[in-house]
């Protein structure tokens, strides 16, 4: 599922070929950034001041042996233009890869956003979901437990790779991340920029803002020309970032910069045994790509349909290939007892339905759809501070107490990746 924004403006209307679709979405575009410059300033003035100041959210600590390092890249793919403006002549992605450290003395601790995308985050997630706060939270101040530039600790280590849900960025799968890199597995999280809320990027162009925000308006599941492009596009751009991975275990520098990795990154990549998972529009997104791509070789769908919305009001929507060929290499379905739909349930009974037993499904209780993210942990504390509804907090993650949901993903995330692709031991043939 794509969360959904509160504007009622008209999405653009594709009928009319490419050219007019283009232009909508730059006029999409455009409007996100006025909007976002509109709240920032002026009056939003009080919103920038409420984020410098106000409450906290913290993430749960890791609970893996080992310490964590992180770094970002940004990546540029020269093969493609970006498919949601075309002013834009190459694609552009930022991802953050989580791994553990040798030694994190010295090594600053990340944030979890920087100061730039927190401004617009403040923003974009309160439209997006109603009831987070709209002043009050200092987004920026978030740390996690995993130190800048840190150096790799030494060995081959099983790599990861995370789509977040439709219209979110990385960083909302940071606590995730951080548990299976604490674990032993090199994790790399992918942000689709003008998908996700929004993405910092380490300069403005001439092309784009430093930081872009997302084109969404609506929920793409309700315009099927929208709900594939995203797809497809996410599922090229974890195709590209597995191709950089590929370079970078070579010993090649990657990014636009061209800047020096971590100490022993990339002779930590084991590019033999790659899975992938996600949430939401990434979980559809995981399991259609280990479809498309051999090299992921198990993957994790948390709550993402397998099946395209359908064209017209009482149709069906035609499935994924995933979903009606089924695979050969182990995919986990883990949902909510909070959000189901036919839709789910038709598209992951298909998934269960192919012979061989390699997809398994399991369920979260007293949760909804937001449960996978960092939400989890964060809802209940801006309730704790007053800064949340009880019902807000319920429609977002569920009654569940956090001590027990974070725990509970963690689990079978992790179980899962340890069963078919464990960090130690021989790499799989």
């Amino acid at each position: 599922m794509f969360r959904q924004h509160r504007d009622d403006s008209e999405r653009t209307n594709r009928a009319g070929g490419e050219e007019r679709a283009a232009v909508g979405r730059r006029a999409v575009t455009k409007s996100a950034v006025l909007a976002a410059g509109l709240l920032l300033t002026g009056s939003g003035g009080i919103a920038r001041a409420h984020t410098a100041e106000g409450f906290t959210v913290r993430l749960p600590a890791p609970t893996g042996p080992h310490r964590i390092g992180t770094t970002t890249l940004h990546l540029v793919d020269h093969s493609r233009r970006d498919p949601w403006d075309v002013t834009l002549p190459v694609r552009e992605v930022m991802v953050s890869v989580f791994y553990p450290a040798r030694t994190v003395r010295g090594y600053p601790v990340a944030r979890q956003m920087t100061q730039d995308a927190a401004e617009l985050f403040a923003v974009i997630d309160p439209a997006m979901h109603e009831g987070l706060p709209k002043v009050g939270v200092n987004w920026a101040a978030t740390t996690t437990h995993a130190h800048t530039g840190a150096p790799a600790r030494p060995g081959r280590r099983p790599v990861l790779l995370y789509s977040p849900g439709g219209g979110d960025p990385r960083t909302l799968g940071t606590g995730t991340a951080e548990e299976l890199a604490s674990r032993g597995y090199v994790v790399v999280t992918i942000d689709h920029p003008g998908d996700a809320s929004e993405v910092d990027f380490p300069t403005g162009t001439r092309h784009r803002k430093k930081v872009r925000p997302t084109v969404f308006r609506g929920d793409p599941r309700k315009d099927p020309q929208l709900f594939r492009t995203a797809i497809d596009t996410r599922i090229a751009d974890t195709r590209f970032v597995l191709d950089t991975l590929e370079a970078m275990a070579a010993g090649h520098r990657p990014g636009a910069e061209r800047r020096a990795l971590p100490e022993n990154l990339g002779e930590a990549l084991d590019l033999r045994r790659v899975g992938m998972y996600g949430h939401s529009a990434g979980g559809t997104t995981a399991a259609e790509a280990m479809y498309e791509d051999h090299r992921i070789r198990a993957a994790v769908n948390l709550e993402g349909y397998l099946n395209h919305p359908p064209g017209r009001p009482g149709r069906t929507g035609e499935l994924f290939p995933v979903a009606r060929h089924g695979v050969d290499r182990p995919l986990l379905l883990l949902g909510t007892d909070g959000f189901r739909d036919e839709d789910i349930d038709r598209s992951w009974s298909a998934m269960l339905a192919h012979p061989g037993g390699h997809t398994r499904r399991r369920q979260i209780d007293n949760a909804t759809h937001w449960v996978f993210t960092d939400y989890a942990a964060m809802a209940p504390q801006l309730q704790a501070a007053g800064l949340m509804t009880a019902d807000s907090r319920i429609k977002l993650v569920g009654a569940v107490d956090p001590a027990r949901s974070v725990p509970a993903v963690r689990a079978h995330v992790c179980a899962f990746f340890a069963r078919h692709l464990p960090p130690s031991g021989a790499p799989l043939s």
